[in-house]
């Protein structure tokens, strides 16, 4: 079994675990050279771990260049830092990575293609958000077993809770090394506080505040897009998990499919979001929007970088976690910006919970023909402290200064090595940017004691059953959801009737019939 019948004395103990690395590589000899990441850790039993210290029979006399694809653009200083990166696995496993980046404007047609057609590479950037479980399933992903993880990723195994890897087990099995560090994911809004004290408006504190700054902003600046969404195949505006998930107190499951549950209901009933009232009030208000010119009228086809288009002054707001917007307030306090930016958060009080631990991670290619050492380097890169700050931060000096242990500060060229997904590696050793907005710090810091947890948090929904009728569905959502959400269709009721009976022809009642049954037998095996 993957999963360890750990004791919480054992989670407290590794608390203190010590990483250590030794010094050594290719001894230039026939004798096999050793892997150097050998720490000393601590088994279920208190006693030295034997598999900790199985690197010391791992033959990697055999030099190996791994192939990782990641998302999000290629760093302006790739190379600069890649460069340091390789050398250093060079000489602790005798490897080198090399990366391949999928752009933000085009990366959900890339991603999946490159996993259907069985490309040559050895790891993958995956993600809950980035269709882990649907990928894992259709075989793109190689099944990391307990040996598999024990023998060449100890330090990670030792250090990594059991819900965390229990999250990550699609029909209970394993294909990811999550990231080793809670996150929250609740949605906020990046606007321009400039423009609202402009025009004297009121704080943005609910969505009817928000609607009023759009709108005003829509009427009165010219060449200014007042909302920009992220870029991607999203099934739900990007709103929704602001207005639906967090004001109403739901739970989505997954966005490609419409179904949710309230956190209040231990029962977990799930139940088809776009037959609820909550949604066509929201469509009203959407629709209010679009006709106010709200977003752009090609907003469907758009690839803008929403992100980029707020820093540069062309969009006058965005959706994002907590992290991601306090991370581009401080690029732009860094870079001088112009603009006076804040957050919003149009949901106080409700409940607010963390991202489950596939939220970032990281996935072997099924046909990866270097898994051992593929994992050797997931496993450096969370807990090698020298390795973990090359990948997170660059080059010391350059494009940041280290301040003690956990915190940093971001140098002139820090933007020339970020935008890209290194979250897979997050883990205790992450540093804090010492800029970071303290406003968003304050909210996040403020939602710690009222953190939801709720009977499903650890549910992963095994689709194996209904895949077909899932990929149905999900066409169904693009075709007839998205331009509702977004205004386009004139007629709210005669469009909602169209979506509800696209989606009971796709297959819709098996899906929910099938999660259901899932749900009841999760919740039963809790009792």
């Amino acid at each position: 079994m993957l999963r360890k019948n750990r004791t919480i004395m054992f989670a407290l103990v590794l608390t203190f675990v010590m990483i250590l690395s030794a010094c050594g590589g290719n001894t230039g000899t026939n004798t096999p050279a050793k892997a150097t990441n050998n720490p000393e850790v601590v088994n279920d039993k208190g006693n030295d771990s034997d598999n900790a210290n199985s690197s010391d029979t791992i033959d990697i006399s055999k030099e190996v260049k791994l192939k990782m694809i990641f998302v999000g653009p290629k760093p302006v200083d790739y190379d600069s830092v890649f460069a340091q990166i390789n050398t250093k696995l060079k000489e602790k496993i005798n490897a080198t990575v090399e990366g391949e980046f999928l752009d933000w404007s085009d990366w959900a047609q890339k991603y999946p293609l490159k996993l259907a057609a069985n490309e040559d590479f050895d790891l993958i950037y995956s993600a809950n958000w980035a269709g882990y479980n649907d990928q894992a399933l259709k075989g793109g992903f190689l099944e990391l077993t307990e040996e598999l993880l024990t023998t060449y990723m100890p330090q990670t195994w030792a250090a990594m809770s059991d819900v965390s890897w229990d999250q990550a087990k699609v029909n209970g099995k394993l294909y990811m090394v999550p990231q080793n560090r809670g996150e929250s994911v609740e949605k906020l809004i990046l606007y321009r506080e400039d423009l609202r004290t402009k025009y004297n408006l009121p704080e943005i504190n609910s969505p009817e505040a928000y609607a009023n700054y759009l709108k005003t902003i829509a009427q009165n600046e010219k060449g200014i897009a007042p909302f920009t969404p992220e870029t991607g195949d999203w099934k739900y505006h990007n709103l929704d998990r602001v207005m639906l998930k967090q004001q109403k107190e739901w739970n989505m499951f997954d966005m490609d499919l419409p179904f949710a549950f309230k956190l209040a209901d231990e029962t977990g009933q799930v139940f088809n979001v776009y037959e609820t009232p909550e949604f066509k009030d929201l469509l009203v208000y959407y629709k209010d929007l679009a006709d106010n010119n709200a977003w752009s009228k090609n907003v469907l086809n758009s690839k803008n970088d929403h992100q980029a288009d707020f820093k540069a002054g062309k969009t006058a707001s965005i959706t994002h976690n907590n992290g991601t917007l306090g991370s581009l307030m401080t690029l732009m306090l860094q870079e001088n910006s112009p603009y006076e930016v804040a957050i919003a958060d149009i949901n106080e009080g409700k409940k607010k919970s963390i991202a489950i631990s596939t939220q970032n991670g990281t996935s072997i290619h099924a046909t990866s023909k270097n898994v051992e050492r593929s994992l050797m380097f997931v496993d450096l890169m969370q807990n090698d402290k020298e390795l973990h700050d090359l990948m997170m931060y660059g080059t010391s000096g350059v494009h940041y200064e280290a301040i003690g242990d956990d915190k940093f500060k971001a140098l002139e060229k820090n933007q020339n090595f970020t935008g890209f997904s290194n979250w897979n590696f997050n883990s205790p050793l992450n540093r804090d940017n010492e800029a970071f907005p303290q406003e968003v710090s304050d909210l996040v810091n403020s939602w710690d004691a009222s953190v939801y947890h709720y009977a499903l948090e650890t549910f992963v929904f095994d689709n194996s059953q209904v895949k077909t009728e899932i990929a149905n569905v999900g066409n169904v959502m693009l075709r007839y959801a998205i331009p509702l959400e977004y205004g386009v269709i004139k007629d709210i009721d005669k469009g909602l009737e169209e979506l509800n009976k696209q989606l009971d022809s796709a297959g819709l009642d098996k899906i929910q019939t099938e999660l259901q049954a899932q749900i009841d037998a999760f919740l039963a095996n809790k009792k």
